[in-house]
């Protein structure tokens, strides 16, 4: 009989998460931003489905997808003590039949809370690094995958934050449904973490349709970020070049910033939806940040991409003291 061929399979990206993730339009909290009425839109990549959502998803298509063509029986990545990316590898892990091991920075807490709960009801094993920086993480990360590797796994390492050329292809592949979801789309609102979410969408949008708000996870971020956007074709990319606002940080990554307490405040109260103080929250401070000073015009139609992390909320040690959240309700 004729009609249309059977596709075969794709074998470079496994699914995993929900798509296309939902474009919700936020016209209270547009307004006291200060966009004009309609313009102002959320994409919510918090709801992609496994292991809690949240951007991570996205990456790890493409790389449990080599990681499970190339034979592997185990993921090892690493992250922080309340890493999205540690939780969704390990839920990408529990999907695919994979062991996992998470090396995160820090010590052992008293009591589990946020993604540390999830990731031992996950069952991944956590092997605590103390506290190291990247390049200590990544030492570790490799002791431990050699280990594994001696005992017979067949061990793939997945990139800090997912954050490589393959894995930010994901993130190419937003870009495509925002440009299907948002006609005449102007502006693209982004936390910069280490680099892997903006660069692709970078590659796929343009810089100048890309501002990237940095949340110090790393020291050299702008400079990832355009590596990460040469890696995927997007055309020669420096530092220079990106749209980038480092004026949110505040005293360091994953210390929650009066402004970002602000902006956790105000998406609640308007529109019902939850921010994550390590991230989200303080990408929406420079979304209104960028307002107020006039980088963003009022009229554009901007989106403002949603990339997760409400469980790291209840670990973050600002969010379970009594005082801080009534301080928070205040603001």
């Amino acid at each position: 009989m004729g009609g249309r061929a059977t596709p075969e399979p794709r074998t470079d990206r496994l699914p995993l998460g929900s798509w296309p993730t939902p474009l919700e339009s936020a016209p209270r909290l547009g307004a006291e931003l200060g966009f004009a009425p309609g313009v102002l839109s959320l994409k919510r990549d918090d709801l992609t489905g496994l292991g809690g959502g949240g951007n991570k998803v996205r990456k790890l298509e493409y790389l449990c997808a080599a990681a499970v063509a190339r034979g592997a029986t185990m993921l090892v990545t690493s992250g922080r003590i309340q890493s999205n990316h540690a939780r969704l590898t390990a839920s990408a892990a529990s999907r695919l039949g994979l062991e996992c091991v998470l090396v995160l920075a820090g010590e052992p807490p008293p009591k589990l809370s946020g993604n540390l709960t999830l990731e031992s009801i996950l069952g991944a094993r956590i092997v605590w690094a103390g506290p190291a920086n990247d390049a200590q993480l990544e030492a570790t990360v490799q002791d431990v995958a050699s280990d594994a590797a001696a005992s017979g796994a067949v061990v793939d390492v997945i990139p800090l934050g997912g954050s490589s050329a393959l894995g930010a292809r994901g993130y190419m592949e937003c870009g495509r449904e925002l440009e299907a979801q948002v006609p005449g789309l102007r502006l693209v609102v982004v936390a910069l973490g280490t680099g892997g979410t903006m660069a692709g969408l970078v590659a796929a949008l343009g810089a100048d349709r890309v501002l990237g708000v940095d949340v110090g996870a790393t020291a050299d971020a702008p400079a990832r970020v355009a590596r990460l956007v040469c890696e995927l074709g997007g055309g020669p990319a420096d530092a220079g070049s990106l749209r980038i606002r480092s004026d949110q940080v505040g005293e360091g990554y994953g210390v929650l910033t009066p402004a970002a307490s602000r902006a956790m405040s105000a998406a609640a109260r308007l529109e019902g939806v939850f921010l994550d103080p390590v991230y989200t929250a303080k990408a929406m401070s420079g979304l209104a940040a960028a307002v107020a000073d006039g980088s963003i015009s009022p009229g554009d139609p901007t989106v403002f991409v949603h990339t997760g992390g409400l469980p790291g909320l209840f670990g973050h040690p600002a969010l379970t003291d009594p005082e801080a959240l009534r301080l928070l309700a205040q603001s």
